[in-house]
This record gives structure tokens, C-alpha cells and sequence, in this order.
């Protein structure tokens, strides 16, 4: 045994502990790939609770609870001996069910307690509740295809047990903490996990499979040890005696500590992936361990890739990064193009694992249509047609990337708008990727298309069915209030909405998908009258209801009116859906809808009167040099000005100013952020920036090199040589910016994308 690593956590946050304890390990145990960038992730295949007696031998304690959950993706594991093998099960039949959670079967234990103990064991066992899981997640307890069996975790760690029992004292000790030969004092409560770890998919390497442990939690030790299993030819599981690890939380002379142990040191395999250096555990691992430790902040927000298989996510996901990796090069429109292929390739993949699933589970064999309302770029729609799924894209504005597509890549330029006339019966899946005003429409449309239809929306910009969404409990944030609220949409339209994380190099990655219905389609009329009171129900008041306003039902629980069979032949008479009486066809379906303008209007200042720009950035250069030093007239007398807070600058601007900022992005802060020449604009507040203070060349560089390389060097005239007191504080030599006409060059010549 050997400690690789030891830290102390101080400070006003060690007031978390032991509790901060277990939510960190929660995040190693369950999303390791938050710290190790090779994973892809984890799936959680079974959990029970176990008891270790002092002769040894164990007990499984009755568990309470569905099967246990499958969360992910398998696969086998490496080399060494270990305990007795178990067979596993290979009918994927019911297995043991979660434990209730670290408290279950505590009680007899507690008579041995020491008093002073008490308080810590229980604040250990309340927050080690959150590695226990909640059963019955939808889309979570079912095998999927290319699943390993459910592994027999009873009869694994029974096997395992003998051997504590037998000839491995020394793996005893390590697992209770004791001293080799000296057998744990009383019946020791612990919780056990099976996972599965997930490397990512890669080219260079491709025989890094998945590894599965067993995850033994002892939590009135705090210790958290995690065993390595390996599978025989016969498809035998067992613990194998190599990588095994343990995570430790200790606490002397008042102060906590987490530690990093090895139980065999000389006989760590690492591989780079699944099981780094030692010192990666000891280093990396621990600190980021120890800051989880004190982060009392809880997220609202599922783990990522909770409702598909990871393992087929990661190698479909790199499969259309490599092959859609050269639109990168020929991107014409001006967004970064890295960030919006690379995401729209995961997104794609994620619809393409979902779907796949989605035909197993109904055992069917043709792919699903779909329609991407508000496509913009339209890559994403290449990217699913190419793949095999028919399907188009709509959108009120032409891209000019739509032209570099081929043929099977259906785009149209139309404005949508919520009516009759925009519904799509014939089609399996509407989709909202960022899809702005929309994107709460979007179930609405889905829901009145046809009893089949479902959506998916990636939720960003916060729009209510009418305006800008406003929300109404400041106890959240604005993102996860949006989300709630679109939930609350797909919930009244009727809808089981399911809520997962992609993996997107985005802030807004949260999406919402309804795949199913809470309603037989018999009551589609009836519900489709709660559908327009609901919808009506937010008009005037954006964030919101109706004052006085009755909540909507859950359309499967409202009482029904008029039954009928409860099959398909009830969409023979779908309704027609107005949101007023005596509205015509066609008409919207709540008035005041504004779609997108077709002409896309620039709001980051960029627009403004070139003579407006500069009448703001003058006046607000003097009031910042007027909270400064007098002038000098030397570079160290240089009058550098003060720092204004925006809210001050904006109080010295007249009305007419503000009223035209106010209609920009971004306002104010735009305006001087674009220009940067003149101004730092940092943390709310702005000053003048001082040239002199830009990361300055090595003087060992190559005169070459010491020059500003841009081609825009000298292109433009410095406006501290123009309008500054004291002028310019570097030498013209030094200075990008022209100090004068005489050392003004010509702009360079834009560079034409090249075409495919």
C-alpha cells in the first residue's frame, strides 16, 4: 500500500465536510470525464448494500427498490489474478434493485458508537445519498443494444469475500482501513456499485475498450475504494488484484485531509486512459477533489448523455467528426466555424444514437423523417440527410453555405409561423436547434401535427410564445427558468418530456425532447382545448400566466367529455386549432407572433454613423482623462486617466445617446469594446488603455519578429497621436497605428473564401 497523494482542505469551506466529501466523489464515481478529458463516461449497471462482519463473510442486505439501473455503455477489463470467478448473468433477467440509501440498516450499528461520533457519521451518511441514485429515471432502466449483461453483483462480491476471508487479509485492511491480520470491529455497513468505465473513441488507439469496476463505499470510514474486473474467456467476472485505488477522508488535530491510495504500487498498469500515472491520481485527481470538496453549489442539470448508450455516441460521434472535419476549411459565413461544425456534428450524432434506439424500441427498420425548424446554416440537416433520414430544413433567411451542399440537402427559405398551415403530419420528428422564437412553439406544433410526431429543441435565446421571456423566480436562474418553462409547454401539449446534457462546446446544452404522450389519441380533441386555454393563458403576460388564470391540467389526468375507442381511428377527425372563436383558417394562433426578420439586421454597434462612434468614444475618453493625473507632456507624466464604472458613463451621456445605444446589443459596453484601441473594458468597468502595458517582445527576438507581423500594421491613425493631450505614449517605431498620413500604408485586400 502506498499514499500517492495528501491534501489538507482549509478554509471556509472544510465547514461542508464530510458531506462535501461524498458530493465530490459522486462526481468521480458517476462523470469521471469531468476530470479525466479521455473518458467519454460511465454507466452505472447495479447497486446494493453489503455488510462485512468481522469473520469475514457477508451479507447482502434486502434491497429496496426497483431493478438496478443501466445508465450506459460496457465492456471487459485487463490482466492479473484475482478472487474466484463468478458467471455472469447472461439471460439480462431482474437483479437486485438499489440500496434505499447509506442509512438503510444503520440502526443496529449505532449502540456501538462512540457519542462524539454521531454527528459526523450522520451528516457522512446524508450526503452520501447522492450516489445512491433515483430509480426509475425514464430511458434509464432498460438493457440497450450492444449492452453486456447486468453482471450478478451479490454473487461477485460474495466470491470476493471469501478471498477477504481467506488468503487476502492484507486487501481487508486496505478496504476497512485497519492493520493486516486485524479484523474490523463490528458489522461494517457498505454500499456497493458496479460501473463501467468509457474511454473515448480513438483512431490512434483502437483497442482501449470500456473497464469495469466495482465501487465499495464505506461510509463511516470515509473511504471510497474502487476494484478493477476483468472477464475470462468463459465470460467469468472477478476482481482483479492490479489498479486497485482508494480515495480516503481523514480528519486530525481539526483539520480534514483527502488521500490517495494504492493497494499494490508495483503492480499499477497504466494505460493512459481508464487507469493514468499514479501521479495523475495523486496530483490532478486530488486537487480537483479537494476543490469539489468545498463547492457548495449544486447543479440543476442532468449529467450529460443520460438517455442514450455513450459507447455508441463516442464512435458515431467521431466517425462524422472525421468525415464532415472539411467543412471547417470552406466555411464562407463569418461565425467560428470550428464551434458550429464541430457542434452541429454532435448534435447529429446524438439524434442518430436517439433515433437508432428509438427503432429498436418499437422494432422498426425505417428511418425517421424529420424537419429542422430555423435551420439557419443547415449543416446540421446535411449531416442527417447524408446519413440516411429524410428530412429538410426551414429557415427565413438564405445562408450562403446552403449552396455548397448537394442535392439531398433539402433547404427552404419560408418564415414560420404557429397556424394550420404550418403542420407536419407526415413527419416523425421536428427539431429546434436554437431556434429562437420557435423554440416554445415548437411543441405545440409537434403535438397538433399528428399523435406521432415529437420533437427535440436545444433551447438559447429566452422566448415566450409572444416576446421575450421574462422570468419569475429569482431563486433560479434564467436558463434553468427557460427550460422549466418549456417543459411546462411540452407537459400541457400533452407530452412525457425528458430533459439530458449534450456534449457541445456551448453554455446553453440542455435539451428537451417528447417522445411520447400522456394521452390516448381518442381525447386528442379535449386536449387540444387545454392546449389553446394554456396558450392563452400566457398572452399579455410573458413569465407567466394569467392572472387569475386557472394552471393547466396534465392533459392524460383531465377528465374526458367524450370517449371514445382509444386507437388510430381517432386522428380521423383532427381538430382545428384557433386560439380564438370564429378566427379564420390559417389565422395565428396567438396574435402579436413576430417571426424573425428576413434581412438580418447588425445590432453590435457596427452599423452605427461612423461620426456617432466617434462623438461617444471622444466624450468618453475626456471624462476618463479628467479623473486622471494633469498632463506632463513626457511618456512618465503620460495622463493615463482614471476608471468609470459603465453605469457612470452612462449617466453623463445625453437621452437621445442612450436611446440609440439602447437599441444595440449590448449597448454601451459594445460600443467601446469595439474599440479597443482606446479603451479596457474589464469586470464593468472601463479606463484608458496604456500601450505601455501590452505583453512586450523578448528582446532576444528577431527585429522580424519584434515588429507587429499584421497586415493591418500602420493602416489606420493612431487616435491617441490625434486626439489625446499628451499624444501617443509609445515611439511611432513601436506604435501599430500610423502617427500621421505620412506613415499611413493601404488596407490589405480581402481574401475570398475558396469554393468547394
Amino acid at each position: 500500500m502506498a499514499e500517492v497523494g495528501r491534501v489538507a482542505v482549509s478554509g471556509p469551506g472544510s465547514r461542508l465536510l464530510p458531506g462535501g466529501f461524498w458530493a465530490a466523489v459522486a462526481v468521480w464515481v458517476e462523470r469521471p470525464q469531468v476530470a479525466n478529458k479521455r473518458l467519454c463516461g460511465v454507466r452505472l449497471e447495479a447497486r446494493r448494500s453489503v455488510s462485512l462482519p468481522p469473520t469475514g463473510h457477508t451479507h447482502l442486505r434486502p434491497s429496496a427498490g426497483p431493478e438496478p439501473q443501466r445508465l450506459a455503455e460496457a465492456g471487459g477489463c485487463g490482466p492479473d489474478a484475482g478472487p474466484g470467478p463468478v458467471r455472469r448473468s447472461l439471460d439480462g433477467g431482474p437483479g437486485p434493485g438499489p440500496s434505499a440509501g447509506p442509512d438503510h440498516g444503520r440502526q443496529e450499528a449505532q449502540g456501538r458508537r462512540q457519542p462524539e461520533e454521531e454527528p459526523r457519521e450522520a451528516a457522512a451518511a446524508a450526503a452520501a445519498a447522492q450516489l445512491s441514485g433515483t430509480p426509475g429515471q425514464p430511458g434509464q432502466a432498460a438493457a440497450r443494444e450492444g449492452d453486456l449483461p447486468a453482471a450478478d453483483l451479490g454473487a461477485l462480491w460474495d466470491a470476493f469475500a471469501q478471498s477477504l476471508a481467506g488468503d487476502n487479509r492484507e486487501m481487508l485492511a486496505f478496504l476497512t482501513r485497519t492493520g493486516a491480520g486485524s479484523p474490523p470491529e463490528g458489522r461494517r455497513e457498505l454500499d456497493l456499485l458496479l460501473r463501467t468505465v468509457i474511454p473515448k473513441t480513438n483512431p490512434h488507439c483502437p483497442l482501449r475498450g470500456p473497464r469495469r469496476e466495482m465501487v465499495v463505499q464505506d461510509v463511516l470510514n470515509g473511504a471510497v475504494t474502487f476494484l478493477p474486473l476483468e472477464e475470462d474467456d468463459e465470460g467469468n467476472l472477478k476482481v482483479k488484484m492490479s489498479n486497485v485505488y482508494q480515495i480516503q477522508l481523514s480528519h486530525s488535530e481539526g483539520e480534514w485531509f483527502i488521500s490517495v491510495l494504492i493497494f499494490c504500487p508495483e503492480r499499477w498498469h497504466s494505460d493512459g486512459t481508464v487507469y493514468p500515472k499514479p501521479s495523475w491520481l495523486g496530483e490532478e485527481l486530488l486537487a480537483r477533489l479537494a476543490r469539489w470538496c468545498v463547492e457548495s453549489r449544486q447543479s440543476g442539470f442532468k449529467s450529460t448523455l443520460s438517455l442514450i448508450s455513450i459507447v455508441k455516441y463516442s464512435t458515431t460521434y467521431q466517425a462524422l467528426k472525421e468525415k464532415y472535419k472539411a467543412m471547417v476549411k470552406v466555411w464562407p459565413e463569418v461565425t467560428d466555424p470550428e464551434k458550429f461544425v464541430y457542434e452541429d456534428v454532435a448534435i447529429a450524432a446524438y439524434l442518430l444514437i436517439l433515433w437508432e434506439e428509438e427503432r429498436a424500441e418499437r422494432g422498426e427498420t425505417a428511418r425517421q423523417s424529420f424537419v429542422d425548424l430555423g435551420c439557419g446554416n443547415g449543416l446540421l440537416v446535411h449531416i442527417l440527410s447524408s446519413e440516411g433520414h429524410p428530412g429538410r430544413g426551414i429557415d427565413v433567411r438564405r445562408r450562403k453555405i446552403w449552396d455548397m451542399y448537394g442535392p439531398q440537402t433539402r433547404l427552404e427559405e419560408s418564415a414560420i409561423t404557429p397556424n394550420d398551415k404550418t403542420l407536419f403530419p407526415d413527419v416523425d420528428w421536428l427539431i429546434g436547434n436554437h431556434s429562437d422564437e420557435l423554440t416554445p412553439w415548437i411543441p405545440v406544433i409537434a403535438a397538433r401535427s399528428s399523435y406521432a410526431c415529437r420533437f427535440f429543441v436545444l433551447p438559447c435565446c429566452f422566448f415566450d410564445f409572444v416576446g421575450k421571456f421574462q422570468r419569475t423566480q429569482s431563486s433560479k436562474t434564467q436558463y434553468r427558468g427557460y427550460l422549466d418553462f418549456v417543459t411546462e409547454v411540452g407537459s400541457a401539449c400533452g407530452f412525457h418530456v425528458e430533459e439530458d446534457c449534450l456534449r457541445i462546446p456551448s453554455t446553453k446544452r440542455v435539451c428537451l425532447i417528447g417522445k411520447s404522450r400522456t394521452y390516448p389519441p381518442a381525447r386528442e380533441a379535449a386536449v387540444d382545448e387545454e392546449r389553446t386555454r394554456y396558450i392563452n393563458s400566457r398572452r399579455g403576460r410573458p413569465g407567466s400566466p394569467r392572472s387569475g388564470a386557472p394552471a393547466p391540467l396534465p392533459p392524460g389526468a383531465a377528465p374526458s367529455s367524450s370517449p371514445g375507442p382509444e386507437g388510430h381511428g381517432a386522428l380521423d377527425a383532427w381538430p382545428a386549432h384557433t386560439a380564438e372563436a370564429g378566427a379564420p383558417a390559417g389565422a395565428l394562433w396567438l396574435s402579436g407572433f413576430q417571426p424573425r426578420e428576413k434581412a438580418e439586421r447588425l445590432r453590435n454597434c457596427a452599423a452605427l454613423p461612423r461620426e456617432f462612434v466617434d462623438r461617444v468614444v471622444l466624450h468618453v475618453a475626456r471624462l476618463l482623462l479628467g479623473k486622471g493625473s494633469p498632463a506632463g507632456g513626457s511618456a512618465q507624466a503620460w495622463n493615463r486617466g482614471g476608471s468609470l464604472s459603465l453605469a457612470e458613463v452612462a449617466g453623463e451621456l445625453d437621452r437621445e445617446t442612450l436611446r440609440r445605444l439602447k437599441r444595440e446589443c449590448g449597448g454601451l459596453q459594445t460600443l467601446l469594446r469595439n474599440s479597443p484601441q482606446v479603451f479596457q473594458v474589464l469586470h464593468g468597468h472601463v479606463r484608458i488603455r496604456d500601450w505601455r502595458e501590452e505583453r512586450p517582445r523578448k528582446q532576444e527576438e528577431p527585429e522580424a519578429k519584434r515588429r507587429p507581423s499584421s497586415d493591418t500594421f500602420k493602416t489606420r491613425i493612431c487616435w491617441f497621436f490625434a486626439h489625446h493631450p499628451d499624444g501617443c505614449v509609445l515611439p511611432a517605431d513601436c506604435c501599430p497605428f500610423a502617427h500621421g498620413p505620412g506613415e499611413l500604408r493601404p488596407a490589405p485586400r480581402t481574401k475570398k473564401k475558396p469554393a468547394l
